[in-house]
This record gives C-alpha cells, structure tokens and sequence, in this order.
C-alpha cells in the first residue's frame, strides 16, 4: 500500500528541523518527502495516481519518527500477570513507540538462546510492534559468568545487560567486555556503586533526612561510571550507561566522549520531570531506581540531553503490580510503567522550552536507532515508516485505570499533562488509532 501523509508538521531530528511537509510511504518504507501540500504535484513527481494511494490528512500535526525505547521491561516468562508482550505492545502502539528494547531481567533471566527464542516468539505473535530483545551478560545476572555472547548474537540479542544487578567483579567484567568487543556486542550497564547504593529509596540530603529514607549520595553514580570508562579504556568495547541522573556523573561522561571511548548514555523520562520532592507524601509510585534526584541535577541532566551529551532518552518502563506498591516507602518495589506515558512526559520539557521538538526526537528515536544499527529513528528516504502523529498541545488528565499495560504503576496518575498520539505506524500500517 503507498500511503501519502499530508498537511504534516514534519519532526525530523536527523535536519534538526520542525516543518510544514508531506510524506510519501510505500512497501513499507519512506519514498519522499516534500515541503509542499499540493498533493496532484506530489503524486506526480512520483508516477502515481491518486485512486492508488491512501491519503492522510495530518491537520496540520506532528509527524515524527516513532520512538524507539530501550530498556522496556516485559514480564515474560514468570510474571505474566504484570506484562504481556501483548499488553507492553498495545501500550507501546498508544505511545507512538515502534520498537521496544526489552530487558532480559525476568524470570527466569534471558541468559540462554533457547529462553531468547521463546520470548522473541512470543512478541513476534503478540506485539503490533517491532521487538528487539536484550540477553544478560552473565548467567542468571550474577556477575560470576558471562553467557554465551555469541550464540545469543546470532539467535537475535541487540545487546547485553544486567540491568540493575551491577557485575561487581571487575575481572568477570573486563573479560566479558573484551569477549563483546570481539564479537562487536553492544554492553549496557546500569552506573553504580552497588556497596553505597544497597537498601537505598532516595537521594541523600536533607529531605531523605526528614522523611527518614534510606538514601544514597549521587557520587554512587559517579564512581560506577568512572569505574567503568576505566575497563573501556582497557578492553575498547561499545558501551551505553543506561541512566545518567546526576550532574556529579557528566563531567566524566564528557571526558570518555572527548578522548574517543566508545560510549554513549542514556536518561529516563522520569529523572527529566520528576525531582525528590516528588515522593514527599511517600507514594510508591514515585519510587524508581536510581530514586529521583534534586531539582539541580535534574536541570542538569536536561542540559546533557539538549547539547547532547546524554544522548537517549528512554522510558524504564517497569511493571509492578498493586501487591509490590502497596508497602511501606523502603519496602516497595522500584519502578513506574512509562511506555503510553513517555510522550506526554516528554511534552513537559517542550512547554516549559527546555527541549526543542527535533531534540528530543533525536533523543527518543534517532539516537537509539544509530546506537543499536537500526535504520529507523528518521524521516529520510529508505528508511522504515515507522512513523507517530501527535498533537503536542492537546490537554488531558492521565487515568491509570485507562493504560494498556496490565500494571498501572505510573506516578503521573491523575497529573494534567498535554500530548496526545493520534495514530502509530508501524512498516506504513497503522496499529494505533485515538478513538474519536
């Protein structure tokens, strides 16, 4: 099918632009793209006729590329009732998320070809959208032996990850790295240091003070982060810190960056609109991990992400259910579902003028795209129709209860956010529509 966007506010991070624009899609892919609206000329130009082609009318929307998120936690296998490959792909489809990056943290953990291939089944069945999967880097992600980097490579892994369990023998580390260097392997590793970050609920200082948290000093982040652009000095591995959320852990990012090492970095969308007083009435849904940090570093991390220091945004979407919340602030589990509510969120940053709307699509689909060798993330010719139309302006009040996801973990619960998906594309087919 060609299908031909029209009157379209076209976000292109790649030009850095936001502009009127068509878009022309066919066989699954971006044919042309155009700054004018007259559709016959369009058409033309193209050898086509307009009984042949389905027209879409943006009104004037914005047409981004669709937003490619690392680091989605799906509950299969073990916890099913939490998330469902096909509920984390409704919820993605509703987000204007084409491609999820899933974390292998489930249970049991995806360490082996044999569980990769169950679960790569599994979304190819249930997903309307693009899933890539991420493997561990050591067996059940208890740092003492790494998996079989290669053969998870060739069953489909995009990359490998601990996720939150930082390996903390740097000898099992350093020889995992080298093995994914060789094997060209994409290592994503979570800054920390676990020793001083144990038992933590937030951020050191005077708040956590008051309210009587366990907490941890934000040079915790540093000093994993350090740590490891040390082992990538020696080993010379790709490397993408999953969460940078303080201003102590940038100026290290910066040098890595200045003298070459292979290294890119990552933020969540929470860490970007939430700060510690966020949890001042002890509501769990605000408990993430690394916990929220001061206003100061959350400006600061904004900062890295519109100079591009930090270079991807992503959800963290996290499933919890009502039992794992339901708890005393230290006791309950960390993290919030984000994948219907990464875009809204990240409209915050666009009303209040921190973030430009090319920048942030860069940081959402283009960046991570590049990262992982995809050819998604843009609106040039020959690149996949993976595509989202939203209006950034429309208002609404966010209702868990109304989420795709199984779990309603979100701490934007009840919030007035503006942002609303009108449509996902995922190949030039649309799997998402907003209901009228």
């Amino acid at each position: 099918m060609t299908t031909l966007f029209l009157n379209a506010r076209l976000i292109d991070p790649e030009a850095g632009s936001d502009a009127p624009g068509s878009l022309l899609v066919q066989h699954g892919h971006i044919l042309a793209r155009s700054d004018q609206s007259d559709k016959a000329a369009f058409l033309a130009a193209h050898n086509l006729n307009t009984a042949d082609v389905q027209i879409v009318d943006c009104g004037g929307k914005c047409l981004a590329p669709g937003i490619v998120d690392i680091g989605v936690k799906v509950c299969e296998p073990g916890e099913r009732h939490k998330e469902s490959y096909k509920s984390a792909g409704l919820a993605a489809a509703a987000g204007g998320v084409t491609t999820i990056v899933t974390r292998p943290d489930t249970t049991p953990c995806i360490d082996s070809p044999e569980t990769l291939e169950f679960v790569t089944r599994r979304a190819q069945a249930d997903a309307p959208v693009n899933v890539l999967p991420m493997a561990a880097l050591t067996k059940g992600r208890e740092g003492r032996e790494m998996t079989e980097i290669g053969f998870l490579l060739d069953a489909g892994a995009v990359a490998f990850t601990d996720c939150d369990h930082v390996v903390t023998s740097t000898k099992v580390f350093s020889r995992a790295l080298t093995y994914a260097k060789s094997c060209g392997a994409l290592v994503i590793a979570h800054p920390q240091e676990p020793g001083l970050s144990a038992g933590a609920a937030a951020t050191s200082g005077k708040f956590a003070a008051l309210r009587g948290l366990p907490s941890v000093s934000p040079m915790a982040e540093r000093m994993g982060l350090d740590r490891d652009i040390a082992l990538l000095e020696m080993t010379g591995a790709k490397y993408h810190a999953d969460q940078i959320t303080t201003a102590r852990a940038l100026p290290a990012l910066e040098r890595a960056k200045a003298n070459g090492i292979d290294i890119t970095a990552g933020t969540s969308i929470h860490h970007l609109t939430l700060n510690e007083l966020d949890v001042a009435d002890y509501r769990t849904f605000f408990k993430v991990k690394p916990p929220l940090r001061s206003e100061e570093d959350r400006l600061a991390v904004v900062e890295a992400v519109r100079t591009g220091l930090i270079d991807v945004i992503s959800s963290m979407h996290t499933p919890q259910d009502e039992e794992s919340k339901r708890l005393p602030f230290e006791e309950a589990a960390a993290g919030a579902v984000a994948l219907e509510t990464l875009l809204p969120a990240a409209m915050r940053l666009y009303h209040a003028e921190l973030l430009d709307l090319p920048t942030l699509f860069r940081a959402m689909s283009l960046n991570p795209a590049t990262r992982l060798g995809l050819a998604s993330g843009r609106l040039s010719a020959g690149a996949p129709a993976d595509l989202v139309v939203f209006d950034p302006d429309a208002p609404l009040v966010l209702d868990r209860f109304k989420l795709q996801s199984k779990s309603k973990n979100t701490p934007f619960d009840t919030q007035q956010m503006q942002g609303r998906v009108l449509a996902t594309y995922v190949a030039g087919e649309p799997v998402y529509r907003k209901e009228a």
